[in-house]
């Protein structure tokens, strides 16, 4: 799927912060790598707790990148869950330049090797989930939207998690102070309040109350469309968009505690 309105450079230079990476992977964090064309590959780390352990497909914010998640990886490990960050393009280690279109085209191919990205360091996760922060939304939204037609048992979604997701992306675009003229959301938007709503697995949406990027009411829309029979919203008070984990980090991580381990 490509997004020609978000692949404009004005776009472009709002939607995505990249900053390279080639700092020493900590020792029991491995470095993985995924091709999405030739000669082009996009990398991320993984932070393995048991070999069985769920495990969480992670995809972050515009101004991150995985390497960033070294100090954090260890929160979801104590909870028993395995966390595999990846990068888009042009960021942390990953070759090539982001574009919202490619950004969405290589989350099918990401997803589609998962399995073997596990099982080539011996870990078999009992469920697999997949999460997007910030502009990572789009990513997770639109991996959980082709999941449903995935044939490998181990590449099947238990759930997924938004936080700080957006709904309306040309909302999100004026607010960073690129106005399109004459173009609409569902036509041309990134498109999930649609996929959302024809999203039926476990959904965790988390947003903070005082979120002024992405206010909480696109969070609420991105609630409120979801087609998961299973489906909970928390909301963290006095959190905004980039310490929304700082904030509320109690009730973050048991929120996705509760979520993976009912």
């Amino acid at each position: 799927m490509t997004h020609p309105i978000f692949d404009r450079p004005e776009v472009l230079r709002v939607l995505f912060h990249p900053r390279r990476d080639n700092s020493m992977t900590p020792k029991g964090v491995h470095s993985v790598a995924v091709e999405v064309e030739p000669g082009v590959s996009v990398r991320g780390r993984l932070y393995p707790a048991a070999p069985d352990s769920p495990a969480i497909l992670y995809y972050h914010g515009n101004g991150e990148i995985a390497a960033d998640y070294d100090n954090i990886a260890g929160l979801y490990n104590q909870l028993g869950i395995t966390l595999l960050a990846m990068d888009y393009r042009g960021y942390g280690a990953s070759d090539g330049k982001p574009t919202a279109s490619n950004m969405i085209g290589d989350a099918a191919i990401a997803f589609n090797a998962i399995g073997s990205i596990f099982e080539s360091y011996g870990l078999h996760p009992q469920r697999l989930y997949v999460m997007g922060r910030s502009l990572g939304s789009a990513v997770a939204i639109e991996i959980a939207s082709i999941a449903g037609v995935s044939p490998a048992p181990q590449q099947r979604l238990a759930g997924l998690i938004i936080e700080s997701g957006f709904a309306d992306s040309l909302a999100l675009l004026a607010r960073m102070g690129v106005q399109i003229q004459g173009a609409d959301e569902n036509k041309d938007g990134i498109g999930n309040v649609l996929k959302v709503s024809r999203i039926k697995i476990p959904t965790l949406i988390i947003h903070g109350q005082e979120d002024k990027l992405i206010p909480v009411a696109q969070g609420l829309v991105l609630y409120r469309f979801c087609a998961a029979q299973d489906k909970l919203l928390v909301l963290i008070p006095g959190a905004g968009h980039n310490d929304l984990m700082m904030v509320g980090t109690a009730q973050y991580f048991e929120a996705i505690r509760t979520f993976i381990f009912p």
